[in-house]
């Protein structure tokens, strides 16, 4: 079992993780990145997770269905000691056409989504005295984007739900930070995505996307060795927001 909070590092040992959006994308290479280091992983997607120990087909967005998954991961691979909220989705467009629709959906998804995973598995880590939560958040939260009131938006909400639970639990050993990547290449980015296109890329310090793997390390880093971080946001986004 990991002990997070008042730990020798040396002592700590991987234990249980849950990742949504653990299908794909920086998902799949944060469920990749726990396992390698010995984590066992359960997963929960729309799709099943086939490199994770325990894959749970779910909509993050159904509450009931979000603490029957946790149930099952609990059951088969036992008490969750670190919790990875990803599972999002991506659009642009201006707010003259955004349906009410679209709007409810982006914040059901995200910040809904991680408001059911963190209800789901924060009694066993209060119960227990400790656990990590890790949510995935995004560079648009901090600057803001032409044509991405509504993500932004969602992902903004994260960052306020992440510090003031943060602050509720942390003194009962339970650690809450997110992360914020800028533009990473996933399949998230269509092809024509102007993320991609070099007149963007060249505003960049680094001159590249982000690679998943290397948002999955930043996650990795706050679970096992981030012990002081406290309602944080890691920011690894290429040197866009500085």
């Amino acid at each position: 079992m990991v002990r997070f909070v008042n730990a020798d590092p040396a002592a700590r040992v991987p234990g249980v993780a849950v990742v949504t959006g653990s299908a794909s994308g920086i998902g799949a290479a944060i469920a990749a990145e726990l396992a390698s280091l010995g984590w066992r992983v359960g997963g929960l997607d729309l799709t099943a997770s086939p490199r994770c120990d325990t894959s749970v087909v779910v909509d993050v967005t159904d509450a009931a269905a979000v603490a029957a998954a946790v149930a099952t991961v609990t059951g088969e691979l036992g008490p969750i000691d670190a919790a990875v909220s990803v599972a999002g989705h991506y659009a642009m467009a201006p707010i003259s056409e955004i349906t009410l629709e679209q709007w409810t959906r982006m914040l059901r998804v995200h910040l809904g989504g991680l408001r059911n995973l963190s209800k789901s598995v924060l009694p066993g880590m209060l119960d227990r005295g400790t656990g990590s939560i890790v949510a995935i958040t995004s560079e648009l939260a901090v600057g803001g984007g032409d044509g991405d009131v509504h993500y932004a938006a969602a992902k903004g909400a994260i960052i306020g739900f992440v510090r003031s639970l943060a602050a509720e639990v942390a003194s009962r050993g339970v650690r809450v930070n997110a992360v914020a990547p800028g533009p990473t290449d996933t399949p998230l980015l269509a092809p024509d995505s102007p993320w991609r296109a070099a007149e963007y890329l060249d505003t960049l310090p680094i001159r590249r996307l982000g690679a998943p793997e290397e948002v999955a390390r930043c996650v990795a880093w706050l679970i096992e060795e981030g012990t002081f971080c406290v309602g944080e946001v890691l920011n690894p986004n290429a040197g866009a927001v500085i």
